[in-house]
């Protein structure tokens, strides 16, 4: 019965040295996860130390400073946008005023070139008709036969190569005709430039200006030639008023 005790004994105690033995055991593996995790938090922390040193300026930042931030930046590209689109804007204006302004250029000089050519002040072509005076003829029907031209709408008339403008008369005794101060023989050609079949219709028809000049001077030969091309000189008068002043 000592025996088995005594063999009892043993036993137990190997079961309990065996016992405290097992936590001596584990005690590497948990040194080795420890290991590990400060390994990771290292790693870790390193790369944030990286993203605080290549963004300084941000890393202080909170998530709200952050959110402000990009909202200014928007509002700031809304702002530039927006200075683009009216920059654009400006220069559409600025492009159609050009093209206004160019544009009224090129009338403003048509209408100054109109304004010249009824004045007399540049030479002019145009169809119309030609009259061919031959015999002795009075100034006064001469006027008359200008008149009648005006009348029919004629743009612009010469008296023997003298353009005919405001002042300047065919004036003298039959043979003894002058225009402009220069005298003129008992042939001589009148221009006017205008419709050819207004222009000689208005002079030739019955009772009409030819007939009664034949009436008065039955002598007198009067020849209407319409013309698809004439061409008329300036005149070398003086258009400035005397006595008239411009009233803008």
């Amino acid at each position: 019965m000592t025996t088995t005790r005594h063999v009892g004994s043993s036993h137990g105690a190997h079961e309990g040295g065996h016992a405290r033995r097992v936590p001596r055991a584990a005690a590497p593996a948990s040194r080795l996860s420890v290991a590990t995790v400060a390994a990771i938090l290292g790693i870790l922390a390193v790369g944030q130390l990286h993203a605080q040193t290549g963004a300084p300026a941000l890393a202080p930042l909170s998530a709200t400073d952050l959110t402000q931030l990009v909202a200014n930046l928007t509002t700031g590209n809304d702002q530039l946008r927006a200075e683009v689109t009216d920059l654009e804007g400006q220069q559409a204006h600025l492009e159609d005023a050009r093209e206004r302004g160019e544009t009224t250029v090129d009338q403003l000089a048509s209408d100054l070139a109109r304004i010249r050519a009824w004045a007399g002040l540049t030479a002019v072509s145009g169809q119309g008709i030609a009259v061919i005076v031959r015999g002795r003829i009075g100034g006064d029907r001469v006027e008359d036969l200008i008149n009648e031209l005006r009348d029919a709408g004629a743009e612009a008339i010469s008296v023997d190569g003298v353009r005919i403008v405001t002042g300047v008369v065919v004036a003298g005794a039959p043979g003894a005709l002058s225009v402009e101060n220069n005298a003129i023989g008992e042939s001589f050609e009148i221009r006017a430039i205008g419709s050819p079949q207004i222009l000689t219709g208005t002079l030739t028809r019955t009772g009409g200006v030819i007939a009664q000049i034949g009436a008065t001077y039955p002598d007198a030969e009067l020849t209407v030639t319409p013309a698809q091309q004439l061409t008329l000189p300036a005149t070398d008068r003086s258009l400035l008023p005397t006595h008239g002043k411009p009233q803008l």
